[in-house]
């Protein structure tokens, strides 16, 4: 009871924070404020979150979602109010020192959750004894490194005078001076040491759930699939957003705000794997997913391949017009389009999705059996041997008309 009571309190209050974003979105028209993409990213996390809770009210991972999302939107609503109070009106409306604390605090303490999800997963239970202490020792690690972000952060909005940035931040401090100069050298010590030791933290987390793939069922592995599905997007996402900024020569900030809004929203692949993973919805879907992304990524490669060949073949060896070239190009790739989406998905349903692969070639076998059958119970027998081969039921009944006999 006190559970449910919890969640939608915690739902209530997520969706009142969420409902003011658009009020201070029209007021201040700062889009950077409200971090490109992240009410989506934040909507995913909060809806899986509340999910969760709801089928598995005693599972961790589901109210470690809940409290990211409401972190999230927290974050977003401070920032547009501290935009809004200090850039547009002066710094003239009430508590505004306390949303751009919030904003300034907020922006790095809610990191450390999101991986305890990862080492939570599925069932919010750890394996031995020994992991225990090693969730301790996080615990601890994180208590220290918010503890000291939430200080230093008080001491730049409270004790001194500030400017306030485009992200609702503070910027512009003057220079610190005694108990809160040492609060930020304090969290600056903090902040620099606790990063590789975060990282390693990370690591083994994803260790142990590597680790139990060896030792898990069937079940459990489709789980797994869709975390590391999941997790796979999430950290593809990140890596070329950062190879795009290095490329461009810009920060991740100035990248351009449609590359930011996706890389944000395609971190919502992680949570959302999580959820799917632990209420168990659609679960044995994974492999068909893996395979068509596998499959359509090799066909748009040949394809793009086809295209481009014809193009430069047709303008620097043979002589055509670069129209006729595109145009020859685009038939050839067209043509070329299902044989090769055919045997290519093929291939990658014999390697990565077996399960399918083979209700195909059961099917099929079935099929020629059944051309050729001619006794009743060969094709009851084959019937079922068909069906516990293609989606495996615990039993099966196999019920037949009797026939009908005409008195004469």
């Amino acid at each position: 009871m006190r559970s449910r009571i919890g969640l939608w309190l915690s739902a209530a209050l997520a969706l009142t924070l969420f409902a003011l974003v658009v009020p201070l979105l029209v007021v201040t028209r700062h889009l950077e404020a409200a971090l490109v993409g992240a009410p989506v990213l934040i909507a995913a996390v909060g809806v899986v979150g509340v999910v969760v809770v709801r089928n598995q009210r005693r599972n961790p991972v589901g109210w470690v979602l809940v409290l990211v999302a409401m972190l999230g939107v927290l974050l977003i609503d401070a920032r547009l109010y501290a935009v809004w109070d200090y850039r547009l009106r002066g710094g003239e409306l009430p508590a505004g020192h306390l949303a751009v604390y919030v904003s300034s605090a907020l922006a790095n303490v809610g990191f450390p959750l999101l991986p305890i999800a990862i080492l939570l997963f599925p069932d919010g239970a750890l394996p031995t004894p020994r992991w225990l202490w090693v969730f301790r020792c996080y615990l601890l690690l994180s208590v220290l490194y918010v503890g000291s972000q939430l200080a230093g952060e008080a001491g730049r909005v409270f004790g001194q005078s500030f400017a306030v940035d485009v992200k609702g931040q503070v910027s512009g401090v003057e220079h610190l001076r005694g108990p809160v100069r040492i609060a930020a050298n304090i969290e600056d010590v903090i902040g620099f040491f606790s990063a590789p030791v975060f990282l390693g933290f990370w690591v083994a987390f994803v260790a142990r759930q590597l680790a139990a793939w060896r030792r898990a069922d069937n079940e459990r592995r489709q789980q797994l699939k869709w975390l590391t599905s999941g997790a796979a997007v999430c950290l593809v996402a990140i890596v070329t957003n950062f190879v795009v900024a290095g490329s461009s020569g810009n920060s991740l900030a100035a990248l351009p705000v449609a590359t930011q809004a996706v890389t944000i929203v395609s971190i919502a692949a992680l949570p959302v794997g999580v959820g799917i993973g632990i209420v168990k919805y659609r679960l044995y879907e994974i492999d068909r997913l893996i395979s068509r992304t596998i499959s359509y990524a090799i066909l748009t490669g040949l394809l793009v391949g086809v295209f481009l060949g014809i193009v430069l073949l047709a303008t620097r060896v043979l002589p055509f017009s670069s129209p006729v070239a595109v145009a020859a190009s685009t038939l050839a790739a067209a043509a070329l389009f299902n044989p090769a989406r055919r045997t290519v998905q093929h291939a990658v349903d014999r390697r990565f999705n077996r399960a399918h692969y083979d209700q195909e070639a059961i099917v099929a076998d079935f099929r020629t059996r059944l051309r050729t059958a001619a006794d009743l119970d060969t094709v009851r027998t084959t019937l079922q041997t068909t069906v516990d081969g293609c989606i495996q039921p615990t039993h099966t009944t196999l019920w037949l008309r009797p026939s009908r006999t005409r008195d004469t």
